[in-house]
């Protein structure tokens, strides 16, 4: 096939064997229910009460028996042809179960008179129950499953039980006023109608199975401590399968291997991040600095005891025993041989993880950090696996920006590490070796970035603050031009102006001018091909370009002149998001977080491989995923679409991801760059962060990623970073990205920001999504704010990316 022939075009070629189309076909709906049952994490299983028989007879109770969550609206929704909820999961096993339908029917007719009313999944209200239901099946079985589900989405946050004044503001996607009423202390806690239905079901049936299908954290005191539920299955948002997939463990064909990537506190109140999350709607002070999530309540004095569920932390029906056979320390580089045996009835896998506890020094220390993880084949009973583990002390190093050992430098301070080996954060041993420095190493010397001005303290290992120094801050706003006002760069307006400047399909080539084609096939040089464009078609080439085929977030491209494609952009990250008017349904893939509790690098590189088919195939070169932030907070609205609190987890699994997609010759873009955290105000507000923890925590995962899986596109974020908006920071995009990590890919913004364009080109952010402002680069120009050179970097790592495609 021609190059870039799929984008020149609306009608698709199947890429499937035979001639089959690949979008949502069986064995992606397959590959996606089996990702979402490595990722259901078993949190309790009292009595063994789970997995319950073939036969058995059941009750459901909850609206989410009916009322399925498969994913987070915004970027993260897709279009599928149907989703599987517990009720119709359970229905599909082959196993003769029986389900007391009186009760599946009530609920059905509830959730639909309120899908009617407007309400979306997830933002029904739980209904009262009769004494008729509640004892008609009690009558029935003695056995009761009850389903909570929880949606969120982009553009607005969740809300905690003091911020009865937050409400969700004006976003991109719509949320009806009563939705956004119905849990009175904030969707983390169980509403009241959801209370009272629990305690129904607690007072009536011997044997209760809690399903939570959940796009984050969420309250757990409610069933920890009550021994009236025995069992509680994290489903998560589990895609299109979810419910078979969680049916299928229940009833035992398979065995929860999950493990959780967030740690569970007892209250809201007890994550550092809360008390101050809604604050201001202008910014946010990350005064819990690298205390964040397990570093927090493993550190911290006193913080341990308000964990419900650690981190790393899940269940399985069978049992593992697992021994350190060897440790090889070869120049720092370390390796752990670890044998791992089933011991139980049940086929299942294990996960093994190492954690490095480093001396405090003069910088103070989180009293763990993860530094590798493996995760076994499918175990056999009485099978045993040896899991090799490397890691190396570089990867627990230190970032000092205060001089206190080394300015601006990684650092490994004197003194002795210790090693530990577990299946999570807290059940394992200290391995019997101690790993001993005699004085402080210097790993990596880099220069100082990011650094903040208004951050007034810190949080330090002892659980005091260090008071910082707060200085002049930066005006995001200032501008060298008259500035844009919000409605200018906001919105769909300026795109009608730009979509009009080209013909959107390539029209037959000129031969006087070099075509694209020749720069691909070495006969003409990239320099040559861009001194042939003028300053205006190099302004143009800088911003998004309009839609074609079924595309609904825009692409870049679109020179027919020098034989350059529309290339079109695709959301993600939990499936191929496109026109929903062009008839084509694609496949649901579970949410981030699931998919980092498979803790499994192989199974999230083949659903990223799928899914960039189905991107192909749809005649798509680029799709917007991953997405890695930190779950900083339980309240941050998007969290649903990120993987972890912890850097490397997410690092792993994105790299594995965006590996996968790449394979295919589809571009990953990993977002969202950086410290996007909060969705309130989030192209307006300023993330307050001390460089030492933007380096350790925020920055980690997406430096991880580009050295391991070379993305070729990065989209930086919609906030303030401590006081320069991240789409224009030449800090963060052309000193940290490109000079300190080495990325070679595009950059490109997310969509609309408040950014100047000239700003970002200037800071090295390539194309402004989904359009641009060339006038404005013109201008810039002519004022000698902005020169064509600058223009041309950009572009050129543009064009470099549609050579790879």
């Amino acid at each position: 096939m021609k190059r870039w022939t799929r984008y020149m075009y609306t009608p698709n070629l199947p890429l499937g064997k035979g001639g089959e189309r690949v979008t949502a076909s069986p064995e992606h709906r397959s590959l996606s229910k089996n990702a979402a049952k490595e990722g259901m994490v078993l949190l309790k299983n009292e009595g063994q009460v789970l997995p319950l028989a073939s036969g058995a007879r059941v009750a459901l109770f909850g609206k989410g028996t009916v009322d399925y969550v498969k994913g987070g609206g915004g970027s993260g929704d897709v279009t599928v042809s149907y989703t599987r909820n517990l009720y119709q999961g359970i229905k599909e096993l082959d196993l003769h179960v029986e389900v007391f339908e009186p009760l599946v029917d009530f609920y059905k007719k509830e959730v639909e008179n309120q899908y009617q009313g407007g309400a979306e999944p997830g933002m029904t209200l739980e209904p009262e129950l009769s004494e008729d239901l509640i004892s008609g099946a009690k009558a029935f079985t003695d056995t009761a499953i009850v389903s909570i589900c929880r949606f969120s989405g982009e553009g607005w946050d969740r809300k905690s039980s003091y911020d009865k004044d937050v409400v969700p503001n004006e976003h991109e996607w719509s949320l009806t006023a009563k939705a956004a009423k119905i849990f009175e202390d904030g969707d983390f806690y169980l509403s009241h109608a959801e209370q009272k239905m629990v305690e129904a079901v607690t007072d009536n049936f011997d044997k209760v199975i809690v399903v939570m299908n959940v796009g984050g954290m969420v309250d757990t005191q409610w069933f920890k401590g009550n021994s009236h539920i025995q069992s509680v299955l994290m489903a998560w948002q589990g895609g299109m399968e979810g419910g078979l997939a969680a049916a299928e463990l229940l009833f035992g064909l398979g065995t929860p291997s999950g493990k959780l990537v967030d740690t569970y506190a007892k209250r809201l109140e007890d994550y550092p991040s809360t008390y101050n999350f809604h604050e201001s709607e202008s910014y946010v002070e990350y005064t819990e600095d690298i205390y964040v999530g397990y570093r927090y309540f493993e550190t911290i004095p006193g913080a341990s005891d308000k964990v419900n569920y650690p981190f790393g932390y899940g269940l399985s029906y069978t049992t593992f025993d697992w021994s350190v056979l060897d440790l090889i320390d070869q120049n720092d580089q370390f390796t752990l041989e670890v044998d791992v045996l089933n011991t139980g009835k049940y086929a299942g896998r294990e996960v093994v993880q190492v954690y490095v506890t480093a001396p405090q020094g003069m910088l103070g220390k989180a009293s763990k950090t993860l530094v590798a993880f493996k995760k076994t084949k499918l175990l056999e009973p009485g099978e045993s696996q040896l899991l090799s583990l490397s890691f190396s002390a570089s990867d627990f190093a230190s970032y000092d920006d205060r001089g206190l050992v080394a300015k601006s430098a990684y650092v490994l301070e004197k003194g002795g590490y210790e090693f530990f080996v577990g299946t999570s954060v807290r059940d394992g041993e200290i391995l019997e070796y101690d790993w001993i420095l005699d004085e402080d190493r210097i790993v990596e010397s880099l220069s100082e970035k990011l650094k903040p001005s208004h951050l007034s303290k810190r949080l330090k290992a002892d659980g005091s603050y260090e008071e910082l120094e707060v200085g002049a801050g930066n005006n995001p706003d200032d501008n060298d031009l008259n500035p844009l006002t919000v409605e200018e760069t906001d919105g769909f307006a300026p795109l009608i102006r730009q979509a009009d400047r080209y013909t959107l399909w390539p029209r037959k080539n000129t031969p006087k001018f070099i075509q694209l084609i020749d720069v691909a096939e070495g006969t003409a040089s990239m320099d040559d091909f861009l001194d042939q464009m003028s300053d205006d078609e190099l302004g143009h080439f800088l911003g998004g370009q309009a839609n074609t085929g079924v595309a609904n977030t825009f692409g870049f491209g679109n020179l027919p002149k020098y034989g350059v494609p529309n290339i079109m952009t695709a959301d993600g990250p939990a499936g191929l998001r496109i026109r929903k008017e062009c008839g084509v349904n694609t496949t649901a893939w579970p949410c981030s977080t699931l998919l980092a509790c498979t803790w499994d690098e192989d199974l999230v590189y083949s659903v990223g491989q799928a899914g960039a088919k189905e991107v192909r195939e749809n005649n798509i070169g680029v799709w917007l995923t991953p997405a890695i932030n930190i779950h900083r907070s339980p309240l941050c609205g998007r969290n649903f679409e990120y993987y972890s609190e912890d850097p490397f987890v997410a690092g792993k699994l994105a790299a594995a991801m965006v590996k996968g997609i790449q394979s295919q010759r589809v571009a990953a873009t990993v977002k969202h760059f950086a410290l996007n955290n909060k969705e309130t105000n989030r192209k307006n507000s300023d993330s307050r962060v001390s460089e030492r923890a933007a380096r350790e925590i925020y920055l980690k995962a997406f430096e991880m990623v580009v050295k391991e899986a070379d993305p070729w596109c990065i989209m930086t974020a919609y906030n303030i970073i401590n006081g320069h908006r991240a789409s224009e920071n030449k800090d963060l995009i052309t000193g940290v990205l490109r000079q300190e990590w080495g990325f070679k890919g595009m950059v490109m913004t997310d969509w609309w920001t408040y950014g100047e364009h000239y700003k970002e080109v200037k800071a090295g952010n390539d194309v402004k999504m989904a359009c641009g402002f060339p006038e404005r680069l013109i201008e810039a120009m002519e004022k000698g704010v902005l020169s064509r050179e600058e223009m041309k970097v950009c572009a050129k790592k543009v064009f470099e990316l549609f050579l790879k495609l």
